[in-house]
């Protein structure tokens, strides 16, 4: 059983992240724009550089089971804070979706942030708990 359960800690470490390391990817190819949103909503544009950091190094980190206690409780917290900033008017429907998607993606890194990589991880083979 410990080997299906790691097995599945890997699937999920592997489709956890896609999210983040496109809409990384997309800040960095996008840096101007997304640093203009971000202001837009209230955000200063200092904070993209971590924005990116979190996102696509995070999610880097996450796939490969670096770190990922840490960077999953980060990213839960990260995910719950911009449900709260973007997602909140309502009265545009997509908002209420993307609210309700930002809740259910912390879940999921709340209970790798407390289940950790498993096996197949970077972590494991350092030994690490982290």
């Amino acid at each position: 059983m410990k080997k299906l359960e790691d097995f599945g800690l890997l699937v999920a470490r592997i489709l956890m992240p896609v999210l983040f390391i496109y809409a990384g990817w997309g800040k960095i190819s996008d840096y101007a724009g997304t640093q203009q949103y971000m202001v837009a909503m209230g955000v200063p544009g200092f904070f993209l550089p971590l924005t990116i950091l979190l996102e696509f190094g995070g999610g880097l980190a996450i796939l490969f089971g670096f770190l990922t206690r840490f960077t999953a409780l980060f990213i839960a917290a990260f995910t719950l804070l911009t449900a709260f900033i973007f997602h909140t008017d309502f009265a545009q429907g997509v908002n209420s979706l993307m609210f309700m998607k930002n809740l259910s993606i912390a879940g999921g890194f709340l209970l790798l942030g407390i289940t950790g990589a498993g096996a197949f991880s970077i972590d494991r083979l350092l030994g690490k708990k982290w």
